[in-house]
């Protein structure tokens, strides 16, 4: 493992004004479309951290690259950042800022095909991916794009712009997420309101986008979560007996530090008054994957719930449910970087992923327990690569390669294209395999991340994606795609920066 290059100055250029703001804005004022985020993007779940120094450098070189790259090319700097060769270029860029973590060949910048040549065929299942229903709906008399503000108490950027929602509708979705990725399956998933109306993405929204892309590919493209609130009781209960039976959900997405009942604060999966009830019930409905979030609490959620301390005990009473784990716990960037500062010397601690790992490593019954990945791979493998290293080396020690969900938190981020290519270029740094005796990032190690596990928390059969029926729509739109020139990646990421 190379260090890290001296970090040079970037030319000094405002931005609109300080606080949030869109990523998609922040790029258009500064022209600056890059196949890679070069800054921690919010999904108005969690406060993003402002661009760092080594993210600054990123973005500085990968500029200077592509200028250089599509001069030879004989193409403006634009083009080239939405070809293969832009991709490959912007991960050369992180390795001469953080050092050899992604394996790019240097034919690569030059040569479309090079790249292809060495593409690994992955299956590959996308746990956590989202849309905004598209069209108008009022909450008691208060437009949709009216309700999108609410978060202005932590984000006064969401008063000062009405939001797109045309940006993430469902004909978008489709593009992002299954043109312009690899993509196979992927599942939809929203945040529980107290009433329909209050949903961002209701669960009847859910169903009809993954409805309408099954239909139109006659093929298993999509599952759909279902809402679940166990704090609500019966409410909660009636809920569930209509997604379940009516909707046919796939799952169920739960929100630990989102208190909808008589206790604002949240709830806990191992409450035996609160939420056992609604677990046995979904084993009654016959939905065994409870997909809850965990981490990421600085924000919307209460901090306390988003810790993943219920685990233990509810993995041991309902042995035949499985509890998904998304973010995988991890806390905050902020809380983590310290254990990277440091070398991992005094302490290789990551809040609160080392607790879920130490759980696993305690208590063998957590073998229903699984780590997703959605946004704690995106923000870390931009950030710091030997932090995102050594939290995939820590999972995989602790729970197995075996338990491991790919989730990209798209199109908050834009077409997931970009983080599979990620994960497809990551390598184990020595130091790291030398330190904690973890293993390389083999492509069997892969090849379950991407996609073997969660077909089978799913139930999806991952031969039958890779072969798809020939009448399968969106592989005859990906066709007439690449006819029509091949892929144009918008490079759009959806979701909130800090813009400071």
């Amino acid at each position: 493992m190379s260090n890290p290059k001296t970090i040079p100055e970037r030319p000094p250029k405002p931005v609109p004004h300080n606080g949030w703001v869109k990523k998609c804005d922040l790029d258009d004022y500064l022209d600056r479309h890059l196949p890679i985020p070069t800054q921690a993007v919010s999904n108005e779940e969690y406060y993003p951290l402002p661009q760092t120094a080594e993210q600054k450098a990123v973005e500085y070189q990968l500029l200077q690259m592509a200028t250089r790259n599509a001069t030879k090319l004989g193409i403006d700097r634009r083009q080239f950042l939405r070809t293969a060769c832009g991709t490959a270029t912007a991960f050369a860029a992180l390795n001469s800022v953080f050092g050899e973590f992604f394996r790019v060949e240097a034919a690569e910048m030059w040569e479309p095909a090079a790249a292809a040549e060495r593409k690994v065929d992955y299956f590959i299942f996308d746990v956590q991916t989202h849309h905004v229903a598209a069209g108008k709906w009022q909450l008691l008399g208060v437009n949709f794009l009216d309700f999108r503000r609410s978060g202005r108490t932590w984000n006064p950027e969401l008063r000062k712009r009405d939001p797109k929602p045309e940006d993430l509708y469902l004909e978008n979705y489709i593009k992002e997420v299954f043109l312009d990725s690899d993509t196979d399956v992927a599942a939809i998933s929203g945040i529980p309101g107290l009433t329909h109306e209050m949903q961002i993405l209701p669960p009847d929204q859910m169903v009809k986008a993954r409805n309408v892309v099954n239909q139109l590919t006659h093929s298993r493209r999509m599952v759909s979560h279902g809402l679940i609130s166990p704090d609500l009781g019966t409410q909660n209960k009636e809920h569930m007996q209509v997604q379940a039976e009516k909707l046919k959900i796939d799952a169920w997405k739960g929100y630990t530090g989102q208190g909808l009942g008589a206790n604002k604060d949240g709830w806990w999966l191992d409450d035996e008054k609160v939420t056992y009830p609604t677990l046995e019930y979904s084993r009654q409905l016959k939905v065994k994957n409870i997909c809850v979030h965990k981490g990421l609490a600085s924000g919307l959620f209460n901090e306390e719930h988003c810790h993943p301390k219920d685990v233990v005990k509810v993995s041991k009473d309902f042995p035949d449910l499985n509890f998904l784990i998304y973010h995988s716990g991890f806390k905050s960037l902020e809380a983590s970087l310290p254990a990277v500062e440091d070398g991992f010397r005094k302490s290789n601690y990551v809040p609160w992923v080392s607790d879920l790992c130490e759980y696993r490593k305690k208590n063998r019954h957590l073998k229903n327990v699984y780590m997703e990945l959605g946004s704690t791979f995106g923000l870390m493998v931009i950030t710091q690569p030997l932090l995102c290293c050594h939290v995939l080396g820590m999972i995989i020690d602790a729970f197995g390669a075996d338990h491991i969900l790919w989730g990209t938190d798209s199109v908050w981020w834009g077409s997931p294209q970009w983080q599979i290519e990620a994960l497809r270029r990551l390598q184990m740094p020595d130091s790291l395999i030398k330190q904690f005796g973890y293993k390389p990032l083999t492509t069997e190690v892969k090849r379950q991340i991407f996609g073997l596990n969660a077909a089978g928390v799913y139930g999806v059969d991952p031969k039958a994606k890779r072969n798809p029926v020939p009448n399968d729509y969106i592989d005859q739109l990906k066709s007439l795609y690449q006819q029509a020139g091949g892929p144009m990646p918008s490079n759009t990421q959806y979701g909130w920066v800090a813009a400071v």
